[in-house]
């Protein structure tokens, strides 16, 4: 539980840094497209928008569902292998190591699964609609 705790707590740090420096990039970002702007521009209501193409159309929704799918079908299945094969180690300790095992690598199987499920819809939608 402690391993999961410093991992935890890396990926929080991680992730506070991260968004700082995304919003000082985006202020600078923001205030060089003020400065391009003219007054008058600005007066009107900005500039008009471009529309974007069809191809800034992302899947994102779709592989986070399908990883927490895999993980969620990953988890299901190290319980019910773990429940099938808690009797045949009579020592606690190994049966809690290779409970420990056996869930790991079952939820990384289903996200892997999950990813690769993901990939395999987008590339037939991109395949029925090339651009």
């Amino acid at each position: 539980m402690e391993e999961l705790m410093i991992v935890a707590n890396v990926a929080i740090i991680f992730g506070v840094v991260y968004k700082l420096f995304e919003l000082f990039v985006g202020k600078k970002e923001r205030m060089m497209l003020i400065e391009k702007l003219s007054s008058e521009e600005l007066m009107k209501g900005g500039t008009k928008r471009p529309a974007l193409p069809l191809s800034t159309f992302t899947f994102s929704s779709l592989r986070f569902g399908c990883l927490m799918l895999g993980l969620g079908l990953g988890l299901l299945g190290g319980f019910f292998i773990s429940l099938g094969t808690s009797n045949a180690y009579p020592d606690y300790m190994d049966a809690y190591r290779i409970a420990s095992l056996i869930y790991g690598a079952c939820v990384l199987l289903g996200g892997g699964v999950g990813l690769l499920v993901s990939f395999l819809i987008e590339w037939k939608i991109s395949k029925k609609n090339p651009e």
